[in-house]
């Protein structure tokens, strides 16, 4: 007897918890998951604000064919001159401030942040690093390091020494931050912490300390980036440019890339004393490039980012109200839906997934549920994935009573 997908599935694809109801998915298109039986799902993960053109959008497979038919990888990331990447940090590029004008290609968030990292240390000559308590950075041993949340890894420690974390949107702790720190890592939007917003005050303040103690600025746009915020980029709300910029998730349209951008006065570190500073076999892999092209001009030509801020200001105006709401924030269509209790959450998400809705839950806030659909989601969409989550939201409110 043949065994199923999802035997198989547990049987030799190695996981990084236990996968639940995991879906088998056979297609995706819009905003909308299918599948092997047939059943619609609407998505209100985008991958964790990877498809923010949504799936399946035209532009992005023919810019993908297009590029697999010319070649695919071709040498270790610059040995060659490759036209994808260099198109594709020529647009970045028009579109970033004149401190963020060299593109240092990588294949994921995680390694965006490595980079970063070690580059900050490079160009100061310093060794120490201040994060954020409940940010999440990715999970390799660098970012694993700067990762707000103990309890993730604690196992794996030692990990890297000289860093400190202190509280996010706290003035005061911002002197923490001194002469012999290297860089400051901050997602300028804290996602896993459950959409929370800092004060912009709060942030140039941040931008201050770290130009009078001549400690690079690194800002973690993995999640923020590419329009989910209501802006091209999350630092545009702020008022303020950081010393370097690590994007992944949405900047491949689906595909998987990812960056860390910089000066050119900074980045030409990392080419002597060693050379080979930073250096990556598939970074910047010329398809994912291509498709990085499609998806920002399609962010671009449609003002998808201007479209985000009213769409996520309608799923705000037509979920609050409901009495196990307790508080809804949201930037641009990254929404924390707050309810009651970490109990209510989970429940919801079950009873969610039953009616054809995927939402997630936080890593590090219990209590509310994530909506970040694609960007290209309709209002009429919206209204009609609003009433659905009320309906949800009814079934659990009668089951508590």
């Amino acid at each position: 007897m043949s065994l199923s997908m999802r035997e198989l599935f547990l049987r030799h694809v190695a996981l990084p918890a236990n996968p639940g109801n995991a879906l088998e998915i056979t297609k995706a298109k819009g905003i909308y998951l299918y599948t092997a039986k047939g059943k619609e799902y609407i998505d209100l993960v985008s991958g964790v604000s990877v498809s923010n053109l949504g799936h399946g959008h035209p532009k992005v497979i023919g810019a993908v064919q297009e590029q697999a038919e010319k070649y695919m990888h071709l040498m270790v990331y610059g040995k060659y001159i490759e036209t994808p990447q260099v198109e594709l940090a020529r647009l970045m590029a028009e579109h970033l401030p004149d401190q963020l004008q060299q593109v240092f290609f990588v294949n994921s968030g995680s390694e965006a942040v490595e980079g970063a990292l070690k580059l900050a240390k490079r160009f100061t000559g310093r060794t120490g690093l201040v994060a954020f308590k409940n940010a999440y950075h990715g999970s390799t041993q660098g970012a694993l390091s700067v990762l707000g949340s103990e309890e993730m890894k604690y196992a794996y420690r030692p990990l890297l020494p000289d860093i400190r974390h202190l509280r996010f949107g706290r003035l005061e702790d911002l002197q923490q931050i001194t002469e012999k720190t290297a860089g400051v890592i901050v997602e300028p939007v804290q996602a896993e912490a459950g959409i929370i917003i800092p004060k912009k005050e709060y942030m140039q303040a941040l931008r201050q300390r770290c130009s009078a103690t001549g400690v690079l600025l690194i800002f973690d746009e993995v999640q923020m980036g590419f329009g989910r915020t209501g802006r091209l980029f999350a630092f545009e709300h702020f008022g303020v440019v950081p010393d370097i910029l690590c994007l992944a998730k949405a900047m491949g349209a689906g595909m998987p890339i990812g960056a860390f951008v910089s000066s050119k006065e900074i980045m030409q570190t990392l080419t002597h004393h060693p050379v080979l500073g930073h250096i990556t076999t598939f970074g910047g892999h010329p398809v994912s490039a291509a498709a990085a092209i499609a998806g920002l001009k399609i962010l671009l030509e449609e003002n998808l980012p201007g479209q985000a801020r009213q769409k996520g200001k309608l799923f705000v105006e037509l979920l609050s109200g409901h009495p196990l709401v307790k508080e809804i924030r949201q930037m641009g269509l990254m929404l924390g839906v707050e309810l009651q209790s970490d109990e209510q959450v989970a429940r919801l998400v079950d009873i969610f997934l039953e009616a054809g809705i995927v939402v997630d839950r936080f890593l590090f806030n219990d209590k509310s549920f994530r909506i970040a659909p694609p960007l290209t989601i309709t209002e009429e969409e919206i209204h009609k994935v609003s009433e659905k989550i009320i309906t949800c939201l009814n079934q659990l409110k009668d089951e508590i009573h």
